[in-house]
């Protein structure tokens, strides 16, 4: 299907359900899916990764029913990372018989019209909607051998479901969440956890840290190397030229000059004007309440938050069903949804697979700029 095929189904699709906006939403979002899927098709499909995540959350669930559509395999050979049983137990629960997968042994027997597994640990217990440590080791194990793939380049891109990181007591598993793993494992000096929904791009300079220690965290060397990611990924991953970028203020009213906090004028309103003077489009300190609120995020390319739940509070208000967690920086590529275990919806049919879908696309995306640009 050549390129002006793909135009004029995307037409046809649009103008077919353009009176039925208002009164049929379901076809509205399936016309919408449907678009997304032909935007992405190509002859050279990439081969993504998926891990398994915690299977006793919904992590089984959101990757079953975004491959369940059979149209997926059209823009991605997609290989899951985990146990025939889990899948199959999970099948017949969730009534998916139209999700088939075929298990291999390893790449080298890779079926690329076809969803592969390929089996990391072999256990049928499942203990749906709690937390426990089998299933946090076994994530591990799913982990571990995806990375190992990618790491040898016969994956292309690794998007990873929901895990506990608690309920796993790996020895070798000494991280805060996937974005530091992924950033010591593949050999990144830095990285940058950055949330994104088509034009929102909300990265955070301090991560998993607790509130309390962010401030300290807040120096002149961690806020300009993570402006140097935020614009590098924007140009080099996202293929803007010319990238503008929003500065947050760490306290209430960016500080206001001074009287609650000395943070924006000793280390963060320098650094900006030093950019600026390099000829970098940064912009700020914004106070975090007014900058999202005004809507000024639409005016940019990036914003970047000083702390965890400055950034990604706003950021799932917005985009929660459809975000995704890219971490920038890495020789890699790894996105994921934006969401965690949810384990009190699990087993129950009602996850919505939005999320993880928009980072299978996303994954796509990036494979296909990477290899382009």
């Amino acid at each position: 299907m050549n390129q002006n095929q793909h135009k004029n189904i995307k037409q046809n699709n649009n103008n077919r359900f353009s009176d039925k906006r208002n009164s049929d939403k379901s076809i509205i979002e399936k016309t919408t899916q449907e678009n997304a899927i032909l935007d992405r098709i190509t002859t050279e499909k990439p081969i993504i990764g998926i891990t398994i995540g915690d299977y006793n959350g919904v992590a089984v669930e959101v990757i079953m029913k975004t491959f369940a559509d059979a149209r997926m395999l059209s823009i991605c050979t997609p290989v899951i990372y985990g146990s025939s049983k889990i899948l199959l137990k999970y099948r017949k629960l969730l009534n998916l018989d139209t999700f088939q997968f075929v298990t291999i042994k390893d790449l080298e027997g890779l079926q690329p019209k076809k969803i592969n597994l390929i089996s990391c640990f072999e256990t049928d217990i499942l203990a749906v909607g709690e937390a426990t440590e089998e299933a946090g080791n076994n994530a591990f194990l799913a982990l571990e051998s995806a990375s190992k793939d990618l790491l040898r380049g016969k994956l292309e891109a690794v998007v990873t479901a929901p895990i506990n990181k608690h309920t796993i007591t790996n020895e070798n598993w000494t991280y805060a969440g996937h974005t530091e793993y992924f950033t010591e494992n593949f050999g990144a000096k830095d990285s940058l956890m950055l949330l994104v929904c088509d034009n929102l791009r909300v990265g955070v300079i301090t991560g998993h840290v607790a509130l309390a220690d962010a401030p300290k965290l807040i120096t002149k060397e961690r806020v300009e190397s993570k402006i140097k990611l935020l614009e590098k990924s924007l140009k080099e991953d996202f293929g803007i030229k010319k990238p503008r970028i929003a500065i947050l203020g760490l306290n209430p009213h960016a500080g206001e000059n001074g009287m609650f906090g000395k943070e924006e004028k000793d280390i963060i309103e320098p650094i900006i004007t030093a950019f600026r003077k390099k000829g970098m489009l940064i912009y700020g300190c914004f106070p975090a309440d007014g900058f999202f609120g005004m809507k000024k995020y639409t005016e940019f390319d990036g914003v970047l938050a000083m702390y965890h739940d400055q950034g990604l509070v706003p950021f799932k208000t917005l985009a929660f069903e459809r975000g995704i967690n890219f971490t920038a920086g890495l020789p890699v590529i790894r996105t994921s949804p934006d969401h965690g275990t949810a384990y009190a919806i699990a087993g129950k049919n009602e996850a919505d697979e939005t999320s993880f879908r928009e980072a299978v696309y996303l994954a796509c995306d990036l494979v296909k700029i990477k290899k382009y640009s």
